[in-house]
């Protein structure tokens, strides 16, 4: 499998095929035997429903290809997976970047495996009359997304950063979420900072595109991941990833028939450890976020 990180060893990729075995073989070998379970959550998901929606083609595609029973965990926002990885309601956790960081920190969970979204970067953006250079944003206003979103507020400050600017004391940065794009055509913003297919959507959306001009473009962010939680049964771990590893021709498709997961369409399988969100960490460092402990925003 093609990884863009190249062959990095994932903190349970070590695992013994011995154990794999045995994780597989775990219950009594009859027929009346049950299979083991992994109770998954996802993040970014509220209510059961949702849940089952976006993701019931993937658990039937997983269950089939790995041996294991899906349980769906239902949670309503990032800290309600917090607290269920950390009082073992939950084995496995689908996430994005920003909120691994702080999950990791919180709970001690660690990476399975990751998949790279093609194209995930931040983007700066403005007027074709506006700014022509990074440093010309100095003391003016910026439309970003969410607060704390990888993509639309950590990845463009990071930007920047980077450029020599410090987005907490040099500009006002306004989080504004879905209205990004008519603040900067409003006037009300000097640029925008968002993830890049946000900025594709919009130009494919203008009559004339031409009125905008691309500023700055990112690093390729981390990627989304799955983690497990501090304990989970290290068979059950290396279940998950090797089946991933193993079948994600036949996974991708089947979590692209959930409508909130076009955004993994040509994504790619990665490993990764947790030293590769080192880079998430320094964004928060860009928002004046210090404590990794904290999901901001909340």
């Amino acid at each position: 499998m093609k990884s863009v990180r190249g062959k990095i060893v994932s903190t349970v990729g070590m695992l013994t095929v011995a154990a794999v075995a045995a994780g597989c073989s775990g219950a009594p070998a009859d027929d009346q035997a049950q299979p083991a379970t992994v109770r998954l959550a996802v993040t970014d998901l509220q209510g059961l429903e949702e849940l089952q929606r976006e993701f019931g083609a993937f658990k039937q595609e997983f269950e089939d290809q790995s041996g294991l029973a899906v349980e769906f965990f239902a949670v309503n926002d990032r800290t309600a997976a917090a607290a269920a990885l950390a009082a073992d309601r939950v084995d496995v956790v689908f996430t994005g970047p920003a909120e691994y960081v702080v999950l990791h920190e919180r709970t001690g969970a660690e990476p399975i495996i990751a998949i790279q979204r093609d194209g995930y970067r931040s983007c700066l953006y403005t007027t074709s009359d506006g700014p022509t250079e990074l440093d010309q944003l100095r003391g003016t206003k910026i439309a970003m997304s969410d607060v704390g979103s990888t993509s639309g507020h950590l990845g463009p400050s990071q930007i920047l950063v980077d450029a020599g600017l410090d987005p907490m004391t040099e500009m006002e940065v306004l989080t504004v979420g879905d209205a990004v794009h008519q603040a900067l055509k409003r006037g009300d913003v000097e640029a925008v900072g968002i993830g890049c297919h946000d900025y594709e959507e919009f130009m494919a959306e203008e009559d004339d595109p031409s009125q905008f001009r691309l500023l700055a473009e990112g690093p390729v962010l981390p990627p989304d991941l799955l983690m497990a939680r501090q304990g989970a049964d290290p068979a059950m771990i290396e279940t998950v990833r090797s089946t991933f590893v193993d079948h994600f021709d036949t996974l991708l498709p089947a979590m692209l028939e959930g409508k909130d997961n076009a955004k993994y369409d040509n994504a790619e399988l990665v490993t990764v450890t947790d030293a590769d969100y080192d880079v998430v960490r320094s964004m928060y460092r860009a928002i004046g976020a210090n404590d990794f402990s904290d999901f901001v925003g909340n």
